[in-house]
């Protein structure tokens, strides 16, 4: 028998990976595509958790000279030994090992001031300067440069320093290798969001500029640069620079200014498009090689539908938590494993900022319909909030949505945007009841307790259709949004126990209220849902039937529960019709 890898969660580093012999599906022909096209600065965007570092991590460690603390070459051909890049010839393993990388993450940022972010970053330029210290040793680098390079490398150095310090980086690197160095960035944009929304913004784009610009505009030592991230983000400025603009009609300054030799592939570009995520094919691979063939449909329902170009992807993050799981318990059923990575702030800016159109688009994206969207490749934290539109980009640009289909009109380009599969349209789900409940929680319910208790069907009803007009419908089927909307209306009712689809009598009831104090009237509520609005009252009189013809109420007579109250609620788009049972049948 065929030993089966362990399966790697949450491993970024190649070298890790290989050594330790985890599954790995290759995605090592991302360099021969590199090496191929010969663009000086490419910048990635794709979703959150489909390989950006790791990918990163490999083309590290297939191109870098790497050096010891006493300058002593490491061979890195073992990590390749076997890979597509290794047969693609001779053409593209005489790169192997060839150039000084510098390699640095942005993610670290993510702090709640500008002061916290920034001590981040220079301590990952420190360490990154650290890693290749035996430059020192160099003859061919001045006593005065040695000086800056160890002030930065000690976190000493003034600000201009940490400014520019990749391109002097750079430029020390290839005095001592006499080669041009290749630059990864990754989660270039984590400090720019971060900043953001942490109200530090104007300061953190300042420095990420001047720290992009030295080291990919002006830098005569780079080879090539990968910078990898969930947004493109080519036009931000800070408040100064908007109002200079408007006078002087001058261009965006932003992070990429003036950088034309900028290569940029979103998930629109064709190029490039299966190293990030998983195939289907890749997928197949996998579930074959852990037995788990007959996993394929569910495998594909829930985390497959991302199109990258013109190619179709799955999660990767996702696929291997579930081959994992389903290895260990093969009845496990799948989850919405993406959701637990992030805070999925942006579905919930959305929900928050919904108007009636906005809920409505919502739903029909959780029903399996459609949207049109003009697209906006540049969009800016600072535009976020201009228009609904540059949500839905952002929610698409970050893997919330998928494109169906584009086209072209008054030089606007449209997309048809769907949500990918179940994994994605469980996070719309679940943000939506959080929602949802956060707003019950601010909510005066005793109106709404005492109508119904009260047997006040008009205010009942009243309060029913203001909620469901600023609700969004979350559940795949109408009926099961009403459901859950009344339950979560009724939860906090206190001194009652609340049951759902309890059974009782002949059947089991919708929504069973029972008192904790005998004294108090038990509530029977059973729900229907039509498609207009004249079929409201007889459905209304059918649920109120439907409680007596069932005996829903036998048990609480037996219990000794002295008042019952019956109620048939009838559900109809944003609207309803509610009923007690001395309206259309006979009272217990």
């Amino acid at each position: 028998m065929n030993r089966k890898p362990p399966l790697s969660i949450g491993i970024e580093n190649y070298k890790e990976l290989i050594s330790r012999e985890y599954y790995y599906v290759d995605k090592t022909l991302l360099i021969k595509e590199l090496l191929d096209k010969g663009e000086k600065v490419n910048l990635f965007t794709r979703p959150r958790r489909f390989g950006k570092t790791l990918a990163l991590s490999m083309i590290q460690t297939f191109f870098e000279k790497e050096m010891d603390d006493f300058g002593h070459p490491a061979d890195n051909s073992c990590y390749f030994r076997n890979r597509k890049i290794i047969q693609s010839g001779e053409q593209y393993t005489r790169f192997m090992g060839k150039f000084p990388v510098i390699s640095l993450s942005l993610k670290s940022a993510k702090q709640k001031d500008f002061a916290t972010a920034y001590s981040c970053l220079i301590q990952q330029i420190a360490r990154e300067y650290e890693r290749h210290r035996y430059v020192l040793e160099s003859d061919s680098i001045l006593e005065s440069n040695k000086e800056i390079y160890r002030s930065i490398m000690e976190q000493k150095a003034a600000y201009s320093y940490y400014a520019t310090s990749l391109s002097f980086l750079s430029d020390c690197l290839k005095k001592y290798h006499n080669e041009n160095v290749i630059i990864l960035i990754d989660e270039y944009d984590v400090p720019l969001e971060n900043s953001y929304f942490c109200h530090f913004y104007d300061d953190m784009i300042s420095f990420i500029r001047s720290l992009f610009e030295s080291a990919f505009k002006t830098n005569d030592s780079l080879q090539f640069a990968v910078i990898t991230g969930c947004l493109r983000i080519s036009k931000e400025s800070t408040p100064c620079e908007t109002a200079r603009r408007a006078s002087d009609h001058a261009h965006p300054k932003g992070v990429f200014t003036g950088l034309n030799n900028l290569n940029i592939i979103s998930v629109l570009s064709a190029d490039y498009a299966e190293y990030f995520g998983f195939t289907g094919q890749e997928v197949c691979e996998m579930l074959c090689r852990y037995s788990l063939e007959a996993k394929m449909e569910e495998v594909r329902h829930w985390y497959d539908g991302y199109r990258f170009g013109r190619t179709s992807v799955y999660n990767p993050w996702s696929v291997i938590n579930y081959v994992k799981t389903a290895v260990s318990d093969f009845s496990a059923f799948p989850r919405a494993y993406w959701s637990n990575t992030s805070s999925n702030s942006i579905v919930r800016e959305l929900i928050d900022k919904a108007d009636s159109t906005v809920k409505k688009e919502i739903e029909d994206l959780i029903a399996g319909g459609s949207i049109e969207k003009p697209v906006h490749e540049d969009i800016t934290y600072e535009d976020i909030h201009k228009t609904q539109d540059n949500l839905w980009n952002f929610l698409f640009f970050t893997g919330y949505l998928k494109l169906d289909d584009t086209h072209f009109q008054d030089n606007t380009i449209y997309l048809t945007l769907t949500i990918p599969n179940e994994e994605v349209r469980y996070i719309y789900q679940n943000t939506i009841r959080e929602w949802f409940e956060q707003q019950i929680r601010i909510l005066d319910l005793h109106p709404l307790y005492e109508a119904v208790l009260g047997r006040d069907c008009h205010t009942f009803e009243t309060f029913l259709k203001s909620q469901l007009r600023r609700s969004i419908s979350c559940f795949d089927s109408s009926e099961s949004f009403y459901h859950g909307f009344m339950l979560g209306l009724m939860k906090p009712l206190q001194d009652y126990e609340i049951h759902s689809n309890f059974e009782t009598g002949e059947g089991r009831s919708d929504l069973l209220l029972i008192p904790l104090d005998e004294i108090q009237p038990a509530i029977i509520m059973e729900f229907k849902q039509v498609k207009r609005f004249s079929e409201m009252d007889s459905a209304c009189d059918r649920a109120l039937l439907q409680i007596d013809a069932k005996h829903y109420s036998a048990e609480l007579i037996e219990d000794g529960y002295e008042a019952i109250i019956k109620y048939g609620i009838c559900f109809c788009k944003k609207s309803c019709r509610v009923k007690t049972a001395g309206e259309a049948a006979s009272e217990v």
